[in-house]
């Protein structure tokens, strides 16, 4: 079963997000800046595969609440945070200039890498720098548990 937990499943979804991308057309950055060009060629078909996606995804996030653990791990890992704060905004924005200059995201960038084009590539190792950075940045940061009690100077 660890086999399946660790390796195999992982390995078909990924495949089938990767197939969905695909065929969909979300690896050509051409389809997505159509998509960001709501004043010009505006291209609607990003949100029917983001509609579809959410079809998808919320009955799987309802069947969450009804199992206790994951078929195939331990334990769920869902987000523990909901609130809108400054580094969420941040962060989107970042994300969005970044996805409206070039027209690639996460997925379909490292889909693309098989193009081997120059562009992608460079995308790609700029993405991984990035995430490093963050790594390490987080890392850097105290960590402060949520319902840790606020301690003042006062209070000694």
């Amino acid at each position: 079963m660890d086999l399946i937990s660790r390796i195999i499943a992982p390995l078909l979804c990924g495949l089938i997000f990767g197939a969905g991308l695909l065929v969909s057309g979300m690896v050509q950055p051409t389809k997505v800046l159509a998509f960001l060009d709501i004043f010009g060629a505006w291209d609607p078909s990003l949100a029917v595969v983001m509609a579809a996606a959410l079809a998808v995804a919320t009955p799987g996030f309802m069947l969450t609440r009804q199992r206790a653990r994951p078929v195939l791990a331990g334990q769920y890992f869902l987000p523990g945070k909901s609130e809108i704060d400054a580094p969420l905004v941040l962060g989107a924005g970042l994300f969005g200039v970044g996805w409206g200059l070039v027209g690639l995201c996460p997925g379909p960038a490292l889909e693309s890498l098989a193009t081997l084009s120059p562009g992608v590539v460079v995308f790609v190792v700029a993405m991984a720098g990035g995430m490093i950075l963050h790594d390490k940045w987080q890392a850097s940061r105290p960590i402060v548990p949520r319902d840790a009690p606020v301690v003042r100077a006062a209070d000694g």
